[in-house]
């Protein structure tokens, strides 16, 4: 009895219930940013097994597993960042990232560009070639930048029509678009690890959720087989978009402040 009291007294207490709050925040956000990936499911796991383990130890008494257990403290701080280094590493870039939106570029002057891929996305859509154009963010590329073809020129629909057109030696790979001109051409980019239920969406699509599952990029994508514009952002892909909505999201990309006049949708139309 007097160690229930003990524990209500401890609740009562407005500091424990802060770090109580603050504990459960930590681990929410934690599966969040897992969520979708290989990690979670070997969270589960061990989850599973140790509270086994811990049931029969305490049921049994196991003396030698109770005292591994109590010793192993050490092996398992070193475990887990072997274990889940590209889930920690992903964590870490996306905290990283989440910088407010005055460190963000500003939309002056990217209307042109704007109009440029608009213009180029639509021409690639109709003739059904296949693109993937990746638009750098806050955070830098040029890891990848430099395992591409270096280009460095003004973005324009021309140059971005004879790159993807089929046959040519640039057409595969990924274009990365950095301070408003073409950066680089080629450029080989990490794929998702997630399990995406629809089968048409090929390597080109699991590129473009990759790169923006590692970074604050946005990639814009059209398909080869159907024609349509898809971009993706945060590791979240939306589909089949019109010109006009491919503006709108272009426009909130590199101005992230709302529009006002405009009614805000943040959800995607489709995600995968």
């Amino acid at each position: 009895m007097t160690d229930i009291v003990a524990i209500l007294s401890r609740l009562t207490d407005w500091r424990n219930v802060v770090d109580l709050f603050l504990l459960i925040l930590v681990f929410y956000a934690l599966l969040h940013l897992l969520r979708g990936t290989q990690a979670v499911q070997l969270v589960l796991g061990i989850l599973i097994i140790g509270i086994l383990v811990f049931v029969l130890v305490r049921t049994v008494e196991l003396t030698a597993i109770s005292w591994l257990l109590r010793n192993s403290s050490l092996v398992v701080f070193v475990a887990i960042p072997v274990i889940f280094q590209p889930e920690i590493r992903r964590v870490l870039e996306q905290v990283g990232r989440r910088t407010p939106y005055l460190l963000r570029r500003a939309n002056g002057g990217a209307e042109p560009l704007i109009n440029e891929i608009v213009r180029a996305c639509e021409q690639l859509s109709a003739r059904r070639h296949g693109t993937l154009l990746v638009l750098e963010g806050s955070g830098g590329l040029m890891d990848y930048i430099d395992r591409g073809v270096k280009i460095d020129g003004e973005l324009t629909d021309e140059l971005l029509l004879t790159i993807f057109f089929p046959g040519t030696p640039l057409h595969d790979g990924a274009v990365i678009v950095q301070d408003g001109k073409v950066a680089a051409a080629s450029c080989i980019l990490p794929l998702t690890n997630r399990n995406i239920a629809d089968h048409q969406l090929g390597t080109r699509h699991r590129a473009a959720i990759g790169i923006t599952e590692l970074t604050d990029a946005m990639s814009v994508i059209v398909s080869e087989e159907t024609g349509a514009i898809s971009i993706a952002t945060g590791g979240r892909m939306a589909r089949r978009l019109e010109a006009n909505e491919l503006r709108r999201r272009l426009t909130e990309f590199y101005d992230p402040r709302p529009i006002m006049g405009k009614a805000e949708t943040g959800e995607f139309l489709a995600e995968v």
